[in-house]
């Protein structure tokens, strides 16, 4: 390495080509080189050609037809690049592109070296002259020629301004002797094999120059082999082209297909944020930064406008950070962190007009924007920020952010190429954004739907305490349709419902909320679990039927799992069962977890319309019921089996609370998320006592209403709520009047004191009560409708070979 130039690391890459002819002409005008390209171009020899006159052979003859008149010619084009006709020695014609150079040796001896390349035959083509301007090589270049012993002999002025090493520097010397380094002997090794074997070779070298402002270059070196006239190798011709715009186009277009493939692989705006100015750093930059407005990360709020009349600065969060330095010490501000914008800085006029900065040299003079930015001030002069440019992130004309692009290690201060490339790249982020930030507003109104369509309290009353935990699935896969609930039904029963709707988004979550509704209203209709089902497929595919009818909506949800159990406090007895749905987990008092055998049943709304079937078990009291949905247990690498134990464990330890239970059971996901909703519903069983329950069975004739007036008021006395005599006597009079004319069968009357007071009656009789307006001249019809003013609420539900009547009244009055 010398103090002009300095190899790059990147290896040279080396071709071969055939593109290119060269001929040298000395200061008499006569041939002293050819090549075998210059042979296969215009069909003279070496032999032919070398020692003759240049003006025989070479583009130009027809001009200047004598030897002194094509020197004169040579002298007066030095440097022109054009386009010329030519005879090739079988007499067509060649249309060529043509540049005459000019190269000094010792002693101001000089010689021309004829750069020539086929365009094609002249007949049958037209060709204007700004097509022919086209197809010029406009670049500089450099030439130098090198003997066999690889010193320089000849070179041009140009070859200076590329590399830095002057004409006396050169001459004589050998090219590893000038520019030392490994690079320069792989480059002799190149100048050997095209001597040795004639082959014309192009090879590209980065180098760092010195001569100005560092500066990284790309230089593309074509090879030539010069011949004399007995076809050895005289010397070798170097003609070098500083490519390093093009190469810097070749490395946008890389970066741009690199952004193409890694942002916006998903749907996070703040991930999203960070590949962006990972890759910003890793291409071109050595710190990054992404701010978004900071309604973006969440969905939330309208978008913001640029308006350049708006003195107003939106707020910014970090969503984005990457240094070239571990931890990126330049950033003052983490992501997550809100970030200050003051109103007098390149940051806060970007918002302002839309339009990028670029600031090639920071001023860090007293006086400047710094000023009035002390935190940033800091980080500039400790990390040595030079050159910044500022990109906003939009699209049309909503302002999603702004990116920050520093340099601090690298020298060079950032160029309107660069520029350019920091606004394509930040352009393809900015789309990338936008429909994360989309998907994002969307997942969040599916998210606030879902949670305001779940429930915000747990009732389970005295039968049962209840804890939940609902997990939305990660931003790729959306927002479920996932519900649990805690249903209280008559008698101090309690239904404990999990269900999980096919399909994301906020349709799935509409559906969710239909749903839950839907298994409301038949609970209240206290319906046994595999009847419910039956009921809740019906609705189902009554629902995807009228999503299929609208056409101009979006595609229907088709399908749910659901797992239904009602659980009894006073029998401690529970009934379940399942339609496509995972069975609940059991663990006893002792901490032993089982999975009940229950008859899985089909999905809802799949149309098979087979039957579902209900278990039925006895649990002793303390014992936890866990229901869940399938994202709880299933995962991307192990199948439901490996998760159903996985939750056994976390739910084996009956010492704990429900609410630590839930979370530890949450805490076994894996640590990506899961690939869908996961929901957990744990409840701890009660019972209730024998001091709480009363109940008769009477005879079915007349005098069983008397009798139960009078067994109802005593009960009454001994639980303290007399204040209710009077109303349970009518209530309990009514329903075993009705009880005795329509059954034939002994009537049993139960009382419980729960949360209120429940009075049962329940009989042989298969018909289900309807409450009716009776006729001011009718005897009868009467008793229900005061059963119903009397109680809070009323129904019957169907047992085996009967049904109960029953009647709910508040303690307090």
């Amino acid at each position: 390495m010398t103090d002009q130039v300095a190899f790059g690391r990147r290896e040279p890459k080396t071709r071969e080509t055939s593109e290119s002819a060269i001929a040298m002409v000395d200061e008499l005008g006569e041939v002293v080189a050819w090549t075998q390209v210059a042979e296969r171009l215009l069909g003279y020899s070496a032999r032919e050609v070398v020692g003759g006159s240049a003006a025989r052979v070479l583009p130009g003859s027809e001009d200047a037809p004598t030897t002194s008149a094509f020197v004169e010619q040579c002298r007066a084009l030095n440097g022109w690049p054009g386009t010329t006709a030519v005879r090739h020695r079988n007499g067509s014609m060649l249309d060529i592109n043509l540049r005459f150079s000019m190269v000094s040796g010792d002693s101001g001896s000089v010689r021309w070296i004829l750069s020539m390349s086929d365009i094609g035959p002249v007949a049958g083509r037209e060709m204007n002259a700004s097509a022919r301007q086209s197809l010029l090589v406009r670049a500089p270049i450099g030439i130098s020629v090198r003997d066999p012993e690889l010193r320089c002999t000849w070179v041009n002025d140009t070859m200076e301004r590329h590399d830095g090493v002057s004409r006396d520097r050169r001459l004589g010397r050998r090219f590893s002797d000038a520019l030392p380094g490994a690079k320069s002997e792989a480059v002799e090794a190149v100048m050997r094999q095209v001597i040795q074997t004639g082959t014309t070779t192009v090879h590209e070298y980065r180098a760092w120059l010195a001569t100005g402002p560092l500066q990284d270059h790309t230089f593309a070196a074509s090879f030539f082999s010069l011949q004399g006239a007995d076809g050895r190798a005289l010397a070798v011709c170097t003609v070098t082209v500083d490519v390093t715009e093009t190469r810097r186009v070749r490395e946008r277009l890389a970066v741009l297909g690199q952004a193409g493939t890694h942002l916006g692989g998903t749907l996070d705006v703040m991930q999203t944020s960070q590949e962006l100015a990972d890759l910003a750093v890793t291409l071109f930059a050595d710190y990054a930064s992404v701010d978004l407005e900071q309604s973006v990360p969440f969905g939330e709020g309208p978008p913001v406008h640029i308006d350049p009349m708006d003195e107003r600065l939106p707020s910014f969060r970090r969503a984005g950070v990457a240094s070239i330095h571990h931890g990126a010490p330049e950033s003052a501000w983490g992501r997550g962190e809100p970030v200050p914008v003051p109103s007098v800085s390149p940051i806060a006029d970007v918002v302002h007009t839309g339009t990028s900065h670029l600031e090639p040299i920071v001023d860090t003079a007293p006086g400047t924007w710094i000023d009035e930015d002390p935190v940033r001030a800091q980080k500039i002069h400790e990390s040595g920020m030079h050159s910044l440019m500022v990109v906003p992130i939009r699209t049309r004309r909503a302002l999603l952010g702004v990116a920050l692009f520093i340099r601090t290690g690298n020298p060079a201060p950032f160029q309107e190429d660069d520029l350019a490339l920091a606004e394509e790249l930040v352009g393809r982020a900015a789309l990338a954004l936008d429909n994360a930030r989309q998907y994002t507003r969307e997942h969040s109104v599916a998210l606030a739907l879902q949670r305001h369509l779940l429930p915000h309290r747990l009732r389970g009353g005295l039968a049962v305490d209840a804890a939940s935990r609902y997990l939305p699935a990660d931003m790729d896969h959306g927002v479920g349709g996932d519900w649990y609930d805690v249903i209280p039904l008559s008698g101090a029963r309690v239904a404990l419902v999990v269900g999980d709707v096919v399909g994301h988004g906020i349709n799935a979550a509409a559906t969710m909320g239909r749903l839950r509704t839907a298994v409301h209203t038949l609970a209240d209709m206290d319906l046994p679990p595999g009847e419910l089902l039956a009921h809740l497929d019906d609705t189902v595919q009554r629902l995807a039927e009228e999503d299929a009818d609208a056409l101009d909506e979006a595609p229907a949800v088709v399908g749910a799992t659901c797992v239904y159990a009602v659980y009894d406090p006073v029998t401690r007895r529970c009934t379940m069962a399942a339609a496509g749905h995972p069975p609940p987990a059991i663990v006893d008092p002792q901490g032993h977890v089982t999975f009940p055998e229950l008859p899985t049943g089909t999905p809802l709304g799949i149309g098979l319309g087979g039957p579902f079937e209900a278990v039925e078990f006895e649990l002793p009291e303390g014992s936890l019921i866990a229901l869940y949905s399938d994202g709880l247990i299933e995962t991307r690498d192990n199948d439901l089996d490996v998760g159903m134990r996985r939750l056994g464990v976390a739910l084996a330890e009956p010492g704990r609370s429900l609410e630590d239970l839930c979370t530890g059971a949450m805490d076994t996901l894996p640590g990506h998320g899961p690939r869908d909703d996961a929901t957990l519903l744990v409840v701890r069983t009660r019972s209730l006592g024998p001091a709480r329950i009363a109940t008769w069975t009477l005879p079915n004739d007349e005098t069983a209403a008397g009798t139960a007036r009078q067994l109802a008021a005593r009960r009454l006395a001994e639980w303290g709520v007399e204040h209710l005599e009077d109303s349970t006597k009518i209530i309990v009079s009514e329903l075993i009047t009705n009880a005795a004319r329509h059954s034939d069968g002994p009537i049993q009357l139960r009382l419980i004191q729960h949360q209120v007071l429940t009075c049962e009656v329940s009989d042989t009789d298969l018909c289900s009560p309807r409450l009716r307006r009776a006729r001011t001249i009718d005897e009868h019809g009467r008793g229900l409708s005061l059963v119903a003013h009397l109680s809070r609420r009323w129904g019957f539900r169907s047992i085996p070979n009967g049904k109960i009547v029953w009647a709910e009244q508040d303690l307090v009055g």
